[in-house]
Formats: C-alpha cells, sequence, structure tokens
C-alpha cells in the first residue's frame, strides 16, 4: 500500500553530523540516509573541504506535520552560522507503514 509523506533532505557542513541526526530522531524520524556530498558550489563560494571535511546529505522519509518542523527547526538553529541548506519533497512510498507507524 501507497502512502502519501515527505522526503526530507539536508546537506550541511560536516560538523553537523550528531546535532542533524539528533533533530531527526527527535522529530520522529524512523531511519535517515547519510552520504557524503563529493563537491559543490553556493551562494558561500566553493567549500575548502580539505580542512572542514565533506558535507553530508541526510535524507529521512517522515509524516509532513513532523518534515514541517524538522525544516523550521534546522532554519531556526543552523542558517545564520552555517552552511546548510534544506528542503521537503513530496513523495508516495510503498510500504509506507515502515516510516510512519
Amino acid at each position: 500500500m501507497r502512502k502519501q509523506l515527505t522526503l526530507v533532505t539536508v546537506i550541511t557542513e560536516g560538523l553537523l553530523r550528531e546535532q542533524v541526526i539528533e533533530l531527526l530522531k527527535r522529530h520522529g524520524a524512523s531511519g535517515f540516509t547519510l552520504t557524503k556530498v563529493d563537491g559543490g558550489e553556493g551562494s558561500r563560494g566553493v567549500r575548502a573541504r580539505d580542512w572542514e571535511g565533506p558535507n553530508l546529505r541526510f535524507e529521512s522519509i517522515m509524516a509532513p506535520a513532523a518534515a514541517e518542523a524538522v525544516l523550521d527547526e534546522v532554519g531556526e538553529r543552523f542558517f545564520e552560522n552555517y552552511a546548510v541548506v534544506a528542503w521537503l519533497s513530496p513523495v508516495s512510498v510503498a510500504r509506507g507503514e515502515k516510516f510512519v507507524p
């Protein structure tokens, strides 16, 4: 059975790894995918990852209200002082009960 849920994507500096994991779990994420970002350029220019380490991309499928809460908190806590981008995408998920009981 398919379920309409929301994909939360957060790309951030590696130093925020544990804080983002804690935030996702606190908002009810049943799991997440974490990948290293090989490169990129944004409004702050090219990152000097040699000393900062790679950016990280977090993805988690959540209930829409929880996903909105994650996006709001990411913005409040991190946008001003860190290189962070985050967005929500509607997704139709097979086995949706796996992500939202």
